[in-house]
Formats: structure tokens, C-alpha cells, sequence
């Protein structure tokens, strides 16, 4: 191919990171709405973290032997020979910039945040390259009551959403760092003397990361992997003590889950409780939401001992599964209630003018201006095809006698001539108060 001709070649979006096209953001800005609404009414305050960091900020954190690190992250050296990467997760980057600012001395904290995260894997229906997470992060807590609140959190989000049918809570402990050691012995001997059953995937995790072969989903290793060792089982007291009193936690207050002993998530940092959120609405069984604590990172990462907790769900599942299942209320889809519409060039300034009076009077009210001339057939068609449900005309005879022509583009109704000072209260009962 020619300079000439691969200049003239059309530049499109590298796979997997798509864009946001107008028809879908509204349903996007739904779900962000409700998720922003329900964490402020649990007092989680929002944290924003730069996309790129040092790459061993996620080579310490996650684990260098994990998928994530191996395979998946956008590394690259800048101009003075630093290695960064495209965050992969959001934990990681929250703690950094909390002990960074001080926010985790003698303190406690809830916080959230939300953006875009980067891994090289392959694409696939509601999984991308460049994926957007929504994250909670709580510092300083060490009770099984936090674990309960950011569940209890998660599952009242799902309630609101009309989700809470549709999904399933797993839970497990992976107990102390002690505890988890002296079971990743036990589990290797057990894995030794079924070494031909393992896959090639998993004789390599069996030196470097064992309890991840316990998450393989390679089903003629299913047999095998239910009969192993099971980590509950190899708790210290002090982490089954928590495990329960989180349990009973969760019993009062009627979450239904499912203790799931190989549930060990796919991150080295987490210890105790791990838990996901599971749907089969979207086919075969997907996560929506995992998370667990993670006591060990911050000191892992430079800082003083700190217990934490969070979680992190996906947004283009989410809003995939909200789709799916028709759960997008009409009026979060973002449809236009008014189209403004001179009928003639002579009437687009009183129309802009009007436009403008109503949207003070009506701070939620959705409308747009014809603009771009015409003739009124194809004004007319514009309105229509707007999709809003009505249309204000304004023309020579309603300049002269200030008034509006109320046109109803959805419904079989008589159009009607209303003075324009009480087109606010006419348009407040046609559409409901949207003061938002």
C-alpha cells in the first residue's frame, strides 16, 4: 500500500475499546445516576485517580504472577524511560492516592470512584479492553461490619435496579496470610498426586499461584477440583470468627447467599472475606460485582498496617443486563419532551427566546430548537422524528397575539392555541415535574 493510499484509509477504534454512541449514554447515565445517589446516601465520598500509573504499583499489588500482570496490562516506557501502565483495577490506584494524601492516618474512610480500566484480553460481549468500573474502597475498619454494610450496599443497588431476582451472592473466606499458606501446601500435595488431570494453564499456576487452579473453569477438571482440599476448612480461628459473625450479619438482615469454598478471586491482595455477585440472565453464569478485604495491601504498598474492604463492579454488564431484561425506565432514556418550532425564519428568534423562559421556569424540561430553516413540512418532519412528545409552534398569527401552538406529536389529541405565560404550568401538568 502506497503513502497516498494508506493516508486515505479510514481510521477506526482499536479493538475492543468502543465508543458511546448518544442512543446508549442515557441508559449509562441512568445507572451512574442511581449508583451516585445511593453511595452518597451511605456517606462514601468520590475519589478520581489518573488513568496511568507507576507499572509497579500493579505489579506489587495484584501480584507479579497473576494473569493480570502476565498477560493483560497496557505497559509502556514514557519519554524518560519510566515504566507505566493503563490501570488495570481501581484498587490499587485508590490506595496509592490515599496514602499519598494522608487520608489513612488514625483515620477511617469510605470511598468511590468510577472510570474507565485497560486489559489486553479478548474481547467479548459486555468484556472490552477498555472497560468502565464502578469501585468501593473502606480503610481503617477492621469488623465484619463493614464486610456486611458494602454486601448490604451492593445488594440494595441491585433492589433498586430490579435486579435483586436476577443475581446470586457467593461468598468465602480465604482466612490469614499464615492460614492460607499452610493450606497452599496442602493443596499443592493434593494437586501433585493428580498431576496429569491438570491442564497446561494450571501446572503452571501450581508453582507460582496454586489456589487460582481452584477457579479454572476448564469442566474436565470439575471432578477433580471439587474433591480438593477446601480452604474453609484450613481457617485460623480469629478469620472464621469474623466469617460467621459476617454470615449472621447477613442472616438478619435476609440476604440470601451461597457459601462457595473456591471462590478465591483472581488478585493476590485479598485475605478473608471474598465475595461476587453471579448472574445467568446474560447466558452462562457471569460476575457483576466482586470484591472482598484486602488488610495487607497498604502495607504491602509502603503504609502502616490497615484493614480494607471494597468492591468493584463492571458498568457494560450492568447496563447489558438492565437492558436485557427491559429494566430502563422510558423516562431515563432521555427521550425530548419539546420541539421548539418556528414556522417560518421570522419566528426563530421568539422561538429561541421562548426556549429559553422555559427553561428557567422548568429546570427539568427537555426541549430543542428547530434550527437549519426549511419549509414547515419538513419543520413538522424534524419534530417527529425528534422523538419528543410535543411540539410548540410559533408562526406570524402566534407572535401577534402571544401565544404558543401546543401540537401533540405522540397522542391522537386536538392541538391547542395557549397564551405563552402559561405554557410553564400547561407543559408542568402534560409532563411532570422534572425539577431535577
Amino acid at each position: 500500500m502506497s503513502k497516498s493510499d494508506s493516508s486515505k484509509k479510514k481510521i477506526q477504534a482499536i479493538r475492543g475499546m468502543n465508543d458511546l454512541l448518544p442512543e446508549h449514554s442515557p441508559l449509562w447515565q441512568y445507572f451512574e445516576g442511581k449508583v451516585r445517589s445511593l453511595l452518597a446516601r451511605y456517606g462514601y465520598a468520590e475519589i478520581r485517580t489518573p488513568i496511568v500509573e507507576q507499572t509497579a504499583l500493579f505489579a506489587r499489588s495484584i501480584g507479579e504472577v497473576t494473569d493480570i500482570v502476565e498477560k493483560e496490562m497496557y505497559t509502556f516506557e514514557d519519554r524518560n524511560g519510566d515504566s507505566l501502565t493503563l490501570r488495570p483495577e481501581g484498587t490499587a490506584s485508590c490506595v496509592r492516592a490515599a496514602m499519598e494524601h494522608g487520608l489513612l492516618h488514625n483515620q477511617t474512610q469510605r470511598l468511590w470512584y468510577q472510570g474507565p480500566m485497560f486489559r489486553h484480553e479478548r474481547p467479548q460481549k459486555g468484556r472490552y479492553r477498555q472497560f468502565h468500573q464502578v469501585g468501593v474502597e473502606t480503610f481503617g475498619l477492621e469488623g465484619p461490619d463493614i464486610d456486611a454494610e458494602v454486601i448490604l450496599l451492593s445488594a440494595r443497588l441491585w433492589r433498586e435496579l430490579g435486579l435483586l431476582e436476577q443475581v446470586t451472592l457467593e461468598l468465602n473466606s480465604l482466612g490469614s496470610a499464615e492460614a492460607r499458606a499452610a493450606y497452599r501446601d496442602t493443596l499443592v500435595a493434593y494437586f501433585e498426586q493428580h498431576h496429569d488431570r491438570l491442564d497446561e494453564d494450571s501446572r503452571r499456576r501450581l508453582t507460582s499461584n496454586p489456589l487460582r487452579i481452584l477457579d479454572s473453569k476448564n469442566p474436565e477438571m470439575a471432578a477433580m477440583l471439587a474433591d480438593a482440599p477446601k480452604l474453609i476448612d484450613h481457617l485460623d480461628e480469629e478469620s472464621r470468627a469474623h466469617f460467621e459473625a459476617l454470615c449472621a450479619m447477613l442472616d438478619a438482615a435476609g440476604i440470601t447467599y451461597e457459601i462457595n469454598p473456591r471462590l478465591v478471586r483472581g488478585l493476590d491482595y485479598y485475605g478473608r472475606t471474598v465475595f461476587e455477585w453471579t448472574t445467568t440472565a446474560l447466558g452462562s453464569q457471569g460476575t457483576i460485582c466482586a470484591g472482598g478485604r484486602y488488610d495487607g495491601l497498604v502495607e504491602q504498598l509502603g503504609g502502616k498496617p490497615t484493614p480494607a474492604v471494597g468492591f468493584a463492579m463492571g458498568i457494560e454488564r450492568l447496563v447489558l443486563l438492565l437492558e436485557t431484561l427491559e429494566l430502563v425506565p422510558d423516562a431515563a432514556r432521555g427521550e425530548l419532551d419539546l420541539y421548539l418550532l418556528p414556522m417560518d425564519d421570522a419566528a426563530t428568534g421568539a422561538a429561541l427566546q421562548l426556549g429559553e423562559r422555559l427553561r428557567g421556569e422548568l429546570p427539568g424540561l427537555r426541549a430543542q430548537l428547530h434550527c437549519g430553516g426549511g419549509s414547515f413540512k419538513s419543520r413538522l418532519k424534524k419534530a417527529d422524528k425528534s422523538g419528543a412528545r410535543l411540539a410548540l409552534l410559533l408562526g406570524e398569527n402566534e407572535l401577534n397575539h402571544g401565544t404558543a401552538t401546543l401540537k401533540f406529536l405522540r397522542e391522537e389529541r386536538e392541538q391547542q392555541s395557549l397564551a405563552q405565560e402559561a405554557l410553564a404550568e400547561t407543559l408542568t401538568g402534560l409532563l411532570g415535574n422534572r425539577d431535577t
